[in-house]
């Protein structure tokens, strides 16, 4: 009784339709839950401070200053003749706006002090600057 016994070996299949069914629900909710903001900002570099507390700022403006003196508010670009009128309009709710100064550490000092004097002649007294 010699007889061989022989087993017959199934091949291995790797069913991939479940898997591409997952990823498709994966890629689907990414997608969906992703926010796209069209954001124009300057190239910054933000000094940093170390002492700094977390502010949380419910309604305000942002003044963005780069190196060369330009400077954007709230994403659009102002120019210095532009920027006191534009400021003297929020007047009215000035006691509930804060102006966040976001400025290069190689800017200028007289291109901040305009900006936060403006903002004062204007009833903005709520200033703050923003570090990284």
């Amino acid at each position: 009784m010699a007889a061989k016994l022989t087993r017959k070996t199934r091949k291995v299949i790797i069913n991939i339709v479940p898997l591409v069914d997952v990823l498709i629900v994966l890629i689907f909710f990414f997608l969906m839950t992703m926010q796209f903001r069209n954001v124009t900002t300057l190239n910054l570099t933000l000094p940093k401070i170390e002492t700094a507390g977390q502010n949380k700022f419910d309604k305000n403006i942002v003044i963005e200053i780069n190196k060369d003196g330009e400077f954007l508010v709230n994403g659009s670009e102002l120019s210095r003749e532009e920027f006191e009128p534009a400021l003297r309009q929020l007047k009215p709710v000035a006691d509930e706006i804060t102006v966040l100064i976001r400025a290069d550490e190689e800017t200028l000092l007289k291109n901040l002090t305009y900006i936060m004097d403006t903002c004062r002649k204007s009833g903005l007294d709520k200033i703050r600057l923003q570090s990284r």
